[in-house]
């Protein structure tokens, strides 16, 4: 009971601590409040000393910003957010609004994420359902390529192809339920992939499972045990599937801009540039609110789901040592991104020719030329070092990051719950605030928020794993905790953590160079990944090779990752696992019966 209270009151305080931030942010950057509120409210008019005034007198800005922190928090209480500094209505009002169009744009999302990943485990499935998951390869190319591809730009090819060029479906607007159809696919294919991998990674271990051998051994249906394994493994990737539902409610800001909708996300994007402090500090805190919500249905469907075994220590474990996975895809892989690399390095990226616009791919330029008639082969081979690097060293920190606070996650869920409610467009301009503008800033605000899956992934799998059959038995022959972590739950946990970070490494490049347009670090004309995609993006319909052959690149980095990811196993011993655990003594060797003499 006391350890629910502190966790409660833990997250009351990292809740609490995000919204006073956020009150504290034009002061934080210094900046003045009354200049951004004023240019955003009228860009012609001039910020002349009286009119500046003005508004600080009627934002109250002039007591300073522990005065308007606190007179929104009394409000708060009585149940009033306050009016918007720059349309001057009241804030609850539109935020709910926001955030019921968020929420049913997630839901599609949500059954589109899933009817996806049931397609990348439909093989898996279907081959353990008939006892033959021995001798299948782990693939992965196609859900690999899937999950790599920026969701701005599947949104911006589906409105352009879709809805457009088709005219199958509504394009623009937020009118009814056909409108929800494409910006639901932009979200839910890339999010779909993602969870489908995780699932199909641990279902292997679910038919291996004395259950399922059991089972079938009685003459079950294939069907019926199938959909038991289904059960098994969800519950390890239920705090992920929480993270999805409130990332794709306030996260979706690049998809409701390209569709028009009125979200949550779209919200707090324009109220964090316009310092729009009362809209902002409404919108994070209802996804806040969002984020205990989904935490709370997790854990309970994940313990209606898992019974008492949970709780008595009765579970198998479904991270068996085998072989690592061999194969070729991974070096094929690597060898085609290191060629096109090559390529790419022994042209000019910033030589211009206006007479050479938007051409397509020939000899001369084998992925054709952008905007300004640069070869998109060299900016592309100039700007995989940069973003190739910096990606791996976030995501690698990430990775640090999000196993060891995945040890504890009573700290950490709080945590991560709160992190992960804050939109990616705040979190830079929190990191800016802090850390101010630099090379190093989108890396700090990208790495800031990279752990959160990964540390939530990790508690997960250590739960389940802690109530394995194995541990229990472990732990009655005196083992320590220092003993079960070393040699039996990080080896067992490590190699599917490891394999998510690699699957959320081509997101995480992308994130990287998208931060390039509030300012943040690399600027135009530097030949990032991201960068290319978004400035090519407006000429997808004229010059589609202009944005395909970047999403191209980035499909590639993400098959590499998930293919070499399948060799990471965890390795079988050479010997049977005879060692007895710290402070219990090894029992002596039989001896040998003397033999009876006439």
């Amino acid at each position: 009971m006391r350890q629910r209270v502190a966790t409660a009151v833990w997250r009351v305080v990292l809740a609490a601590g995000l919204v006073c931030g956020i009150g504290l942010l034009p002061w934080l950057t210094r900046t003045d409040p009354a200049y951004t509120v004023l240019k955003a409210r009228s860009a012609e008019r001039e910020p002349t000393p009286e009119v500046l005034a003005d508004i600080r007198a009627q934002l109250g800005l002039d007591g300073g910003p522990l005065h308007v922190l606190g007179r929104w928090l009394g409000g708060l209480v009585r149940g009033d957010a306050g009016q918007s500094w720059i349309s001057g209505s009241d804030v609850l009002p539109d935020v709910l609004r926001a955030l019921g169009a968020s929420l049913l744009l997630m839901s599609v999302a949500l059954l589109v994420a899933a009817l996806t990943a049931g397609i990348i485990c439909a093989r898996t499935l279907r081959l353990g359902a008939r006892r033959r998951l021995g001798g299948r390869r782990r693939g992965g190319t196609a859900s690999a390529v899937v999950a790599s591809l920026p969701e701005f730009l599947v949104a911006s090819v589906l409105a352009t192809v879709v809805g457009v060029q088709l005219g199958w479906l509504p394009a623009l607007g937020w009118y009814g339920a056909q409108w929800t159809v494409l910006p639901a696919l932009a979200l839910g294919l890339p999010a779909g992939a993602v969870i489908g991998r995780l699932l199909d990674d641990l279902l292997p271990g679910a038919f291996g499972e004395p259950w399922a051998l059991a089972a079938a051994a009685r003459g079950l249906p294939g069907r019926r045990i199938a959909r038991q394994a289904l059960r098994r493994c969800v519950p390890a990737l239920l705090p992920n599937l929480g993270l999805f539902v409130v990332g794709l409610t306030g996260g979706a800001v690049a998809v409701e801009q390209v569709f028009d909708i009125p979200g949550l996300g779209r919200t707090t994007l324009q109220a964090a540039l316009a310092q729009d402090l009362p809209v902002l500090q409404a919108g994070t805190l209802a996804l806040i609110l969002l984020a205990a919500l989904a935490t709370g249905a997790t854990r309970l469907a994940a313990r209606l789901l898992t019974g008492p075994a949970l709780r008595d220590g009765a579970l198998s474990s479904l991270h068996r040592p085998a072989p690592p996975a061999g194969g070729v895809l991974p070096l094929v892989y690597g060898a085609v991104l290191l060629a096109v690399v090559v390529a790419g390095l022994t042209r000019d990226p910033l030589a211009l020719d206006t007479g050479e616009r938007l051409l397509a791919p020939s000899l001369d330029h084998p992925f054709g030329t952008d905007s300004l008639g640069r070869d998109l082969l060299a900016r592309v081979g100039h700007g995989a070092l940069d973003t190739l690097l910096l990606a791996s060293a976030v995501t690698a920190a990430a990775l640090v990051a999000g196993v060891l606070l995945g040890l504890v996650p009573r700290l950490s869920a709080p945590l991560v719950d709160t992190v992960n409610a804050v939109p990616p467009v705040l979190a830079a301009l929190l990191v800016t605030a802090v850390a101010g503008s630099g090379a190093a800033t989108p890396a700090l605000a990208v790495g800031a928020v990279a752990w959160a899956p990964l540390a939530a992934h990790t508690s997960a799998l250590l739960r389940q794993e802690r109530a394995t059959l194995h541990i229990t038995a472990t732990r009655g022959l005196g083992a320590g905790r220092w003993y079960l972590l070393r040699r039996e739950l990080l080896p067992a946990v490590l190699p599917p953590v490891l394999r998510h970070a690699l699957l959320r490494l081509p997101g995480v490049a992308l994130a990287l160079a998208s931060l390039g347009f509030l300012g943040l670090g690399a600027q135009p004309p530097s030949p990032e990944w991201g960068l290319l995609l978004a400035e090519n993006q407006p000429y997808a319909e004229r010059a589609p090779w202009a944005v395909l052959a970047p999403a191209a690149v980035l499909a590639l980095l993400g098959a590499l990752a998930v293919t070499a990811a399948g060799g990471l196993r965890r390795p079988r011993r050479r010997r049977p696992d005879t060692a007895v655990p710290v402070g219990a003594e090894r029992s002596a060797a039989p001896r040998k019966e003397p033999v009876a003499t006439r």
